[in-house]
């Protein structure tokens, strides 16, 4: 283990990539009131959505145990329907 450096060791990989674009389902709400989706089984905490939305998201944090993301589109049948109303 001599000259082993594990100072740059940040854990496991992490499914998801700053910058990146995902399609998710908002499944339940945080105790602060954002959305929560998960990409293979990370929590990512989405602000202005609600429970049921199918949104777009760009992953804006990660941290060793959750993701922040923001919304960047909705799907196409919400669209439809927030318009009709």
């Amino acid at each position: 283990m001599e000259g082993q450096n594990f100072s740059s060791y940040r854990g496991p990989l992490k499914p998801v990539e700053v910058g990146k674009e995902y399609d998710v389902e908002i499944k339940e709400m945080s105790r602060r009131g954002e959305g929560i989706a998960r990409i293979e089984g990370l929590v990512v905490f989405v602000p202005n959505t609600k429970n049921g939305d199918h949104v777009k998201i760009r992953v804006s944090r990660i941290s060793s145990r959750f993701a922040e993301a923001e919304v960047v589109g909705k799907d196409e049948g919400e669209e439809k329907e927030e318009n009709e109303e």
